[in-house]
């Protein structure tokens, strides 16, 4: 039986599909590629959907996108609690277990991670112009998000943040010190980002650098690793500093166009 691969997460989808099942981008556009190598991630039409485990996500709205996902029984899904948008009143609700409230606090993250179990239907949003990013997770994956635009996870990711030394207040592209860290174990998830605005990503080859904008980053692979470096630009008597984000490869990084600034910083 023919097959369609899906040039964003690569699963294999029946012939004539219009999007793809594992993550809904649609397979009937090729990927649009820069001349540097930064390729777009996917824009959803509206009401696209695709499954996870048991479940459904329909992705509805193209300004300020609204993932609305039909959980099955034994099914669920983990949020930052002011992402919530709407629920049916039969989804119960409870506090995901989560260690170092007071680093969290700190580092300018939220305190209350939530959990809901299915059946029934619950959805969530951001409040702020962007698109959905959907990352299949296959088992045994690691992959490290920025405070603030993690949307949801299936209950199969694990979730956690993770310190990064040396990147301190400095980078303004939020707190800086710490990121959302997202493992699958034995088996796969989804994880739904909030872009703000649009949202690229670059595979980096081993030893490959490239500098980014603290504001822009938006994902990266664990095996990318990610230092402050101070940049010393001089016109004339004057000298002006800036800090960006070095990201050395093997492996993906994704940015944003629109930086998001915190109050909090």
């Amino acid at each position: 039986m023919e097959r369609v691969e899906c040039q964003w997460c690569h699963a294999q989808n029946p012939a004539g599909a219009k999007s793809c099942e594992r993550c809904g981008a649609p397979l009937d556009q090729a990927n649009l590629v820069s001349g540097s190598g930064w390729r777009e991630a996917p824009r959803l039409r509206d009401m696209a959907s695709f499954r996870f485990s048991n479940s459904e996500c329909q992705v509805e709205g193209e300004l300020v996108p609204v993932a609305e996902i039909n959980l099955s029984a034994g099914d669920g899904v983990i949020f930052e609690h002011h992402t919530m948008l709407w629920k049916e009143e039969s989804v119960p609700l409870a506090v995901y277990p989560l260690g170092g409230g007071l680093k969290r606090v700190i580092g300018g993250m939220p305190y209350v991670v939530s959990q809901a179990t299915g059946p029934g239907r619950i959805a969530f949003s951001r409040d702020a112009a962007g698109e959905v990013v959907v990352l299949p997770l296959g088992p045994g994956m690691e992959l490290d998000v920025r405070e603030h635009a993690f949307l949801a996870a299936s209950h199969s990711v694990r979730y956690s943040f993770e310190r990064v030394k040396g990147l301190a207040n400095v980078l303004h592209g939020g707190s800086g010190m710490y990121l959302d860290r997202f493992v699958t174990a034995g088996e796969p998830g989804i994880l739904l980002l909030h872009g703000y605005g649009n949202v690229f990503e670059k595979a980096l080859g081993p030893g490959e650098k490239i500098l980014v904008e603290p504001g822009g980053y938006l994902y990266k692979d664990s095996s990318v690793k990610m230092q402050a470096v101070h940049l010393d630009v001089r016109t004339g008597l004057f000298r002006h500093g800036m800090y960006v984000a070095e990201m050395t490869g093997p492996g993906r990084v994704g940015i944003q166009s629109m930086y998001h600034h915190y109050a909090t910083e």
